[in-house]
């Protein structure tokens, strides 16, 4: 980068990073901060806040069996759409990367999912698939099969929104995608000469070689997953229905703000959902050493 006429080493590139910093310091920190004072207060938004030190988060973990309760939704959903999406996308992309025509068509098609489907719309559409009479009931029933309610049965709800979440695997699949092209080709031909058949060249080649790129995904899902609210608010009209089996952390947190009015006990909740989801990037982060590899042979710090 060339140095601006008469300025510091450093001062054209804190100039280039100051739109970035400004942002992250007035609207990124300062929220946050606000948020941490706000979540040892009672505050209602029609009064001002009265500090009440940890009594919310206390409450939270003595008092509130729904808080609980959505932890337990939220991670089941989290530990069926992670690994179920990942798997999707890296099946997909590696079908891509055969160097079929269209390959930009095909591209954008399988992605386009990952747009849309976080909309209010989608998840209406997919409400509608999944009632009674919809679609999907009506398709199994062509073949003889008596499908459940899938949207007002406690049992099935979160399925059809972790079918919803998998549906989204473009992001992941273009990710994937692009790793698959830097692995180099001879090392699947030299591999075929030792006789080595596809299952092994994937585990021993393809795995090993786009394990950074694995890594990457699963931290974002990971996060993306914990944070998802549209599909639940829609399927379980807002309140977690059936019996709270849409009860997802983020809605009930929704519902503590903004429903009930209880904005401090809502940010206790915001900064719990902070704590959890950085120990689970740490974990990946601390477990990656022993199975992400790099282009220089060595294994992840």
């Amino acid at each position: 980068m060339r140095k601006l006429p008469g300025a510091p080493d450093n001062l054209t590139a804190y100039m280039f990073l100051l739109p970035w910093l400004i942002g992250f310091f007035c609207l990124t920190l300062g929220p946050m901060l606000g948020s941490l004072y706000l979540s040892m207060t009672k505050f209602n938004l029609f009064s001002p806040p009265v500090w009440i030190g940890l009594d919310n988060y206390i409450t939270i973990f003595t008092e509130d069996s729904t808080f609980t309760g959505s932890l337990a939704v939220t991670f089941k959903y989290v530990f069926l759409s992670v690994p179920l999406r990942l798997t999707f996308a890296l099946l997909v992309a590696m079908a891509l990367n055969k160097g079929i025509r269209a390959l930009g068509i095909y591209r954008t098609v399988y992605y386009l999912p990952s747009l849309l489907g976080g909309s209010v719309a989608i998840s209406i559409v997919w409400r509608q698939l999944f009632e009674g009479t919809g679609l999907v009931n009506q398709f199994l029933a062509s073949l003889g099969i008596q499908g459940p309610s899938w949207i007002s049965h406690p049992d099935y709800v979160v399925y059809t929104i972790v079918t919803l979440s998998v549906w989204q695997f473009g992001s992941a699949m273009v990710i994937f995608l692009a790793g698959l092209k830097q692995i180099p080709a001879d090392l699947y031909e030299a591999s075929q000469v030792d006789g080595a058949g596809k299952m092994r060249q994937f585990f021993r080649i393809t795995l090993p070689l786009l394990s950074p790129v694995i890594f990457f995904n699963l931290i974002m899902s990971i996060i993306n997953s914990f944070q998802a609210f549209t599909p639940a608010f829609m399927i379980g009209d807002g309140r977690g229905g059936p019996l709270d089996a849409t009860m997802f952390y983020t809605l009930y947190l929704y519902l503590k703000g903004f429903s009930f009015f209880d904005m401090g006990y809502a940010s206790a909740l915001a900064w719990i959902m902070v704590v959890i989801i950085a120990i689970f990037t740490a974990v990946v982060f601390i477990t990656s050493k022993y199975w992400v590899f790099y282009g220089d042979g060595k294994e992840g710090r």
